[in-house]
Formats: structure tokens, C-alpha cells, sequence
């Protein structure tokens, strides 16, 4: 709908921008979005927030030179209004409209795409290891990733495709190397900047584990069994084999300090069991990923901080902003954690919500078994990541 040539009434129209909307929200200001997507595209991936007001109105409502009043009294006309849209053209049509009609509108640029393209940077105030550890926040998908930096050295973990030359970026900035781009395990909600950063010279690694799953670039890649050590300046990244979610699921604690789970166990959840075995295959990996819970994970010292691949709308911050928690917290306010195994099973397989749109293509692009370019890779991965086995927060249960 965005390549549409629509007529466009001869009035200016204010933009703002991604970053700038984000802004205003984290800031707490109240925010009145109307959404032209269609109905099924609104209700499978929207912006959201404490402060946000959603209004859904297909760009189609919009065409007729007489806009039907059922239509207009959906939008409140007592305050500013951001209108968007998938790509940013339709939204400014629309703005227009209703500016000629009164209405105090702007809208966003590039639209949800652009929303897509925010990505933040916070530093993990708790990390107590060895040099700075900074956690990524990508707000559209809930993708979370991770920057160890110490002395003239830098490693990632879980990189996406979108954001390569952002890493390097950030390393530069912080006078270090990328020295190490790591991968949890092969996602199936974005792709993954391995191979990317690997093409910059960066060593890429990734789970000994996974490669059965037909990794076709493994070669390529540094393998991690269960053990081995990667050093980043004074600090030590341990692997940990965590399997449950995929086969090869791994996690990786950094200068024992903190856990990068992958999609292990987040803040507000466990991971779901069903993207790589499908329905039949998912009672086994919930049980696999209990004994990896239990065996692996818990048995690390409580003030251990857990940092997993994703955040979901109903996780909670830190007071530092990032979505980490330490190990005793997690087991104080989440009870999955302290079931037997049969009601844990039981449990994360009742509640699933819809597999992440696309992610058998991602999950077959980031084996290497199937290509996208850049613009195909980015369009693949927009909407919810969907990793965690709930639809909504297990803390506090």
C-alpha cells in the first residue's frame, strides 16, 4: 500500500522520527497513534506502551474524497496525533487528510520499517566482571543482544544481520576490536550477523551442538563445545550448554557475572520448546530444557544475573534500564522454576503463543541452506520475536 500513488492534498506534513517517538514515550508523554495497517498486520505486531493510545484504521477508509463519519469519530480531535503505516507513504496521505480536516497530525517516518531500525545500547550497571558489559535493546522485536568490552577488546553476542556495521561502529567508539561475534543458537525470529561479521573479520562462533542441524557454514566458524573459554581483555566467556529450546541451544557466562541465556530463560519467561521439532517434538525439549534449567542455570550463585536473547511487552526493567535479573530473583517470582517436571512440562506447553511470522525461511537462512539479501533478510524478521513459551508473564505467578 505504501508504493501506492495516492493523491496527496496540498497541505504540509510534520514528520517525526523513529527515534524521536521513541523519545516521547520513554519519557512517559501520553502518545495518540493511528495505525493504517491492515487489521491482521495491527493485530500481530503494533507499538505499545504505558502511555500509548492505539487506534487501528485501515488507509482504505481514507480513499473517498468523503470520509464516512463513523469513521473520523474513531479519532480524537483534542489532541496530536501520529499516524503510521508499514513504509511511511500511506500515513502522510492520511495525515494530510485529516489535517484538511482539522485534525493536529504528523507521521512517522519509514513507518513500522523504520521503527524496526531502532536499536539501543545500555550499559548493565550490576555487571561486576571484568570491563563494561552493555546489553542491546532492539524495542520493535523485544531481540536483545550483548557488547563485552575490556581494554582494547570486544565481543558480541546473538549480533544481528541489520546491525553489522553498528557493532563495529560501537567498538571504534569504545577504542576496542571486535574481537569474538557469538551465537547462542540458530534463531528463528531475525537473522543472525555471524557470517556478516565473520566477512569483516571478526571470529565468529557458534555452538558445536547446533551444527547437526545442517549448518552449511560451520567450517567457517569457531565451534563451542560445552566448557571452552573465549578471553576478552582480563574477562572470560564460559560456555554452557543449555539445550531445550533447540538442540544447540548454548549460553554464555561472562566473567561470572552474567548468564547470556539466549532463549533459555528470559526475565518474565522460559523458552518455548516447539521451532525446531515442531508439536511432536516439543514435550521431549520441554523436558530437555527442565534438566538444563535445573542442572545448568540454577545451580549458579543466586546474585548470578540472567540476560536472555528477547524481552516480551510484559517484561520489567531494571532499574538500569536492561533486561536482566539475578538468578534468586528469578526463582523467587517466577514458580516454573520450582515445579517437579511433569507440571513444568505441563505448563509451558498450555499457554504458547504463534510461532515467529517467517520462521522456517529464518531458520533456514541463518543454516546457510537458504539466501536473502539484505532488503529480503530486514522484511523477514519484522514483527514480534513470539520465543518465549507464554503469552504472558510467568514473574509473579
Amino acid at each position: 500500500m505504501d508504493d501506492m500513488d495516492l493523491p496527496m492534498p496540498d497541505v504540509e506534513i510534520e514528520s517525526v522520527s523513529p527515534d524521536e517517538l521513541k523519545g516521547k514515550i520513554d519519557a512517559g508523554e501520553d502518545v495518540t497513534l493511528l495505525d493504517t495497517r491492515m487489521e491482521s498486520e495491527y493485530n500481530e505486531w503494533r507499538i505499545d506502551g504505558e502511555t500509548v493510545e492505539s487506534i487501528n484504521i485501515p488507509y482504505f477508509e481514507f480513499l473517498d474524497d468523503e470520509i464516512d463519519d463513523d469513521v473520523l469519530a474513531q479519532i480524537p480531535d483534542e489532541r496530536e496525533i501520529t499516524v503510521l503505516c508499514a513504509k511511511g507513504g500511506s500515513s502522510e496521505y492520511v495525515a494530510a487528510q485529516l489535517r484538511e480536516r482539522g485534525y493536529d497530525v504528523d507521521h512517522l517516518e519509514e513507518g513500522m520499517n523504520g521503527w524496526a531500525r531502532i536499536y539501543e545500547r545500555v550499559e548493565v550497571e550490576r555487571y561486576d566482571g571484568a570491563g563494561t558489559l552493555y546489553q542491546y535493546q532492539r524495542p520493535s522485536s523485544g531481540c536483545l543482544g550483548y557488547l563485552i568490552v575490556d581494554g582494547d577488546e570486544a565481543a558480541v553476542i546473538d549480533p544481528l544481520r541489520a546491525f553489522t556495521d553498528r557493532y563495529l561502529q560501537d567498538a571504534n567508539e569504545l577504542d576496542a576490536d571486535l574481537k569474538y561475534a557469538i551465537d547462542t543458537h540458530i534463531h528463528a525470529d531475525h537473522i543472525s550477523g555471524i557470517r556478516d561479521l565473520a566477512d569483516e573479520g571478526v571470529e565468529g562462533v557458534i555452538p558445536k551442538a547446533a551444527v547437526d542441524r545442517g549448518i552449511t557454514y560451520a567450517d567457517e566458524m569457531t565451534l563451542a563445545a560445552d566448557g571452552d573459554e573465549f578471553e576478552v581483555g582480563a574477562a572470560t566467556i564460559e560456555t554452557v550448554y543449555t539445550p531445550g529450546h533447540t538442540s544447540g541451544m548454548t549460553s554464555y557466562l561472562i566473567d561470572d557475572s552474567l548468564l547470556a541465556t539466549g532463549d533459555g530463560l528470559f526475565v518474565e519467561s522460559v523458552a518455548r520448546p516447539d521451532l525446531e521439532e515442531g508439536d511432536e517434538g516439543a514435550e521431549d525439549a520441554a523436558r530437555q530444557l527442565y534438566e538444563s534449567l535445573q542442572e545448568r542455570v540454577l545451580t549458579l550463585p543466586n546474585d548470578t544475573l540472567v540476560g536472555g536473547a528477547h524481552f516480551s511487552d510484559s517484561a520489567d526493567p531494571a532499574d538500569d534500564g536492561t533486561y536482566t535479573a539475578p538468578i534468586g530473583q528469578l526463582e523467587e517470582e517466577m514458580d516454573a522454576l520450582t515445579m517437579d517436571e511433569d507440571e513444568f512440562v505441563e505448563l509451558i506447553l498450555s499457554d504458547m503463543p504463534p510461532r515467529p511470522a517467517n520462521y522456517e525461511d529464518i531458520i533456514l537462512t541463518n543454516l546457510g541452506q537458504q539466501e536473502a539479501n539484505d532488503k529480503e533478510a530486514f522484511e523477514l524478521e519484522l514483527g514480534p520475536n513470539n520465543c518465549a513459551a507464554s503469552q504472558e508473564s510467568l514473574a509473579g505467578d
